[in-house]
């Protein structure tokens, strides 16, 4: 696709740059004002602001901007840029001057005279494109050849490379993240492997590497489309569906089908062929006729190891007798002001004699309890104080509570009386590309340590927090194996679990307090597959509304104003639902719940994002970890501020959201990090609790009804549960045994390694 198609008939300003507003130099973002000389686009003024993702601009050049025109509701009249071009001198001579101009230090007129006599008119992309065209220039030598390139990319290389890009449609924001990856190297990836785009730039899917392939020349039976379509199969399998490996005769059959099409067919021949290059170049790893990312790989093996490690390991742990084991039990329930049942004890004794133990069991059957009584009793018998004070740096806290979430974390925290963190906070997740702080050679320090929810645990962050581990360290894992697995690959408790060489205590009593709750009663209901007889009779804690899916909305919106009138709040509700699209889904449900809770008024402030109107109030989601601020991903929030551009310093919209008392501030380009959560995925709902929980259950939601999802779902619910919808539905999606079983060979592999 040529520049030229890409603007036929788009809107268009062409302008000189007046001044620039603001840029950010991280990522580029950019507003300025633009003297109009010619355009398409209907304009009030001759003067309009720009906004998009830009170079430097020059003040005395000419610009074409390609886009369309925003009427910003504080702003007034602007024009988005979705891609721009520069006009460069036309003439010889107006070549030369810009060359030998203040612009390029070290470039007289001389040498510009030389370069461009030489180079033709063409030379600035010639240069930018391959520096060792200045060889050609007789006069000019190694160091002279590396300053005028540098000059050239600084001034021109952006641009030029920008301008490239759009050409095969990219788009600017898409552009410049290229651009930061590979620096004045793009257009040399770019040309000699589009390909490689697929690993290293975050957004370029297959399609559109292979989209760009094809207008580059390349064939469909390049070995490097082969390599890029095998290792997509295999990413795809493992990150959108859970597996840790693929299967190498599926994958086969599945690259050759991706890269065939009418005019070419792909045979397995060609892709096995393919795969032993990948195989040998440690991009796929094959162990039989299993084929790995080498990072699952790798992290399968590496928690098999300290699994196994953390098990043999039991010289360290203390050996008390029986009479003391229960007067330290005896002493907790009398602190707790508790009675342990008979199962309760035996967990807790377990757990105190093993140097790894796992700690099972569904809602109601009191794990909750069961962990306090690990705590108190493990300082009552080894003489350890629960007081925080009287640890310092050098004498750390003995106990570590973990949790996947900073919602599931406070909660254990409040649970316990102890401080509780995320386990990426504990492992000292740096963001990015740094990884962690703690692993094998810096480990946590601690000698309990209890790890809440790991159903949410993925295969790469269990074997980071497992390598971190001393040998001497005792480890209580707790879990629910009935819920969601984790959204990452593998499904770590499960496997865990039903390898049965770790010592496990299944927790299945409900307790006195949870007998009358009839959401705790549906919960194991669910387990076996059946729902109750009065499903449809209004409980104490639990009601359920049957509608249509097209009612829905209107249900929740009846429920909520309801809600609303005896006292409750946005904070105390959560709406649940599987899937973001249609007329039930979390984008239009989350749309009505804010013009419910947080309705816009006059003088209230918002700032728009996309479709969205984000108001002082509204409850939002973190969609990304953010280590630096102590935020991860799913935690739960409120916009307590908005300061807009011209109220700050850095003259940028700004908006401060507080997650349970810690307040980050965001500015209008990372609002792609929060979403609204008066209704969020039940994924990323665990983890935490709400008073109140509405989960619609109808048959469009279809391909996401299974019992996990709808069991992890009623369970967040701590005091009601409202339930609306299709009953055949919800009576289909309990039927659904689990999820699609994952490809993973930890239990094997444990068993196998235990054994040795």
């Amino acid at each position: 696709m040529t520049l030229e198609e890409i603007n036929e008939d788009r809107p268009f300003i062409k302008g000189e740059l007046m001044n620039v507003i603001f840029t950010n130099e991280e990522n580029f973002y950019t507003v300025a004002r633009i003297k109009v000389k010619n355009t398409n686009v209907n304009l009030t003024e001759k003067v309009i602001a720009i906004v998009g993702t830009l170079p430097k601009l020059d003040e005395e050049h000419l610009y074409t901007f390609y886009g369309k025109l925003m009427d910003h509701p504080k702003f007034g009249e602007q024009f988005q840029v979705s891609h721009f071009e520069k006009e460069m001198p036309k003439t010889t001579e107006g070549l030369i001057r810009y060359l030998s101009s203040d612009r390029f230090k070290g470039i007289g007129r001389k040498t510009a005279e030389a370069i461009i006599n030489k180079l033709g008119e063409q030379a600035i992309s010639k240069i930018i494109e391959d520096r060792n065209v200045l060889k050609k220039i007789p006069s000019l030598k190694k160091d002279k050849i590396e300053l005028i390139y540098e000059q050239v990319l600084e001034n021109q290389g952006i641009e030029q490379v920008l301008i490239e890009l759009y050409k095969y449609g990219f788009g600017a924001q898409l552009a410049m993240k290229i651009f930061q990856v590979y620096k004045d190297e793009t257009l040399q990836v770019v040309k000699n492997n589009p390909y490689q785009l697929i690993q290293d730039v975050e957004g370029i899917g297959f399609q559109r590497a292979d989209s760009l392939g094809q207008a580059l020349g390349f064939t469909k039976d390049q070995p490097e489309r082969i390599h890029a379509g095998c290792l997509h199969i295999v990413q795809e399998l493992s990150l959108q569906e859970g597996h840790v490996f693929v299967c190498k005769s599926n994958l086969v059959t599945e690259t050759a089908t991706l890269l065939s099409d009418r005019t070419h067919h792909i045979t397995e021949q060609e892709v096995e062929k393919q795969l032993l290059y990948l195989e040998e170049e440690g991009q796929l790893m094959v162990e039989g006729e299993n084929v790995y990312l080498p990072s699952l790989f790798f992290a399968e093996k590496g928690l098999v190891t300290n699994v196994v490690r953390l098990l043999k390991n039991k010289d360290h742990i203390e050996e008390f007798p029986e009479a003391e084991f229960l007067k330290a039990i005896g002493e907790t329930e009398e602190a707790l002001k508790i009675e342990y049942a008979p199962s309760q004890k035996e967990a807790i004794k377990k757990a105190l004699q093993s140097s790894l133990m796992i700690l099972t069991g569904g809602p109601g059957t009191g794990k909750t309890t069961v962990i306090k009584g690990i705590v108190e009793s493990y300082a009552k018998l080894h003489g350890v104080s629960l007081n925080k004070k009287d640890y310092s740096k050098n004498n750390p806290f003995p106990i570590v509570l973990v949790a996947p979430t900073g919602r599931a974390a406070k909660r254990m925290s409040e649970a316990t009386g102890l401080p509780a963190e995320t386990i990426h906070r504990l492992l000292g997740w740096r963001g990015g590309h740094s990884g962690f702080e703690k692993d094998e050679e810096n480990q946590i320090e601690g000698k309990l340590l209890i790890v809440d929810e790991v159903s949410m645990v993925d295969i790469w962050l269990a074997n980071q927090l497992f390598k971190s581990l001393p040998s001497e360290m005792q480890v209580i894992l707790v879990g629910d194996e009935d819920q969601l697995p984790s959204v990452g690959p593998g499904q770590v408790l499960s496997e865990l679990l039903h390898s049965k060489v770790i010592p496990t205590v299944n927790l299945v009593d409900i307790y006195r307090q949870s007998k009358e709750s009839s959401i705790i009663q549906l919960a194991h209901n669910m387990k076996t597959g059946h729902l109750p007889e009065d499903i449809l009779e209004a409980k104490v804690d639990r009601r359920f509304f049957p509608c249509s899916q097209d009612q829905v909305i209107s249900v929740i919106e009846q429920i909520c104003l309801n809600a609303i009138k005896k006292g409750y709040t946005a904070k105390e509700i959560q709406v649940l639902a599987p899937m973001y699209r249609g007329n039930a889904g979390i984008e239009a449900l989350n749309s009505k719940l804010q013009s419910i809770f947080n309705p816009k008024k006059e003088k209230q402030r918002e700032i728009i994002f996309g479709e969205v109107a984000y108001r002082v109030g509204d409850v939002v989601l973190q969609l990304v970890n953010n280590p630096e601020e102590n935020v991860f991903n799913g935690d739960r929030g409120e916009i307590v501020a908005i300061i807009y551009a011209k109220e700050n310093v850095e003259k940028q919209d700004q908006i401060i959201i507080s997650f349970d008392g810690i307040e980050v501030e965001y500015t209008k380009q990372e609002l792609n990090q929060i979403t609204l959560a008066y209704c969020c995925s039940v994924h990323k709902s665990q983890g935490s609790e709400f008073p109140i929980v509405i989960m619609p259950i109808v048959r469009g939601y279809h391909r996401m009804l299974r019992r996990n999802l709808v069991y992890t779902g009623i369970t967040r619910a701590k005091e009601y549960l409202i339930l609306c919808g299709e009953i055949k539905s919800f009576q289909t999606a309990i039927q659904q045994q689990n999820e699609m079983n994952r490809n993973t060979l930890l239990k094997e592999k444990l068993v196998l390694n235990v054994e040795c």
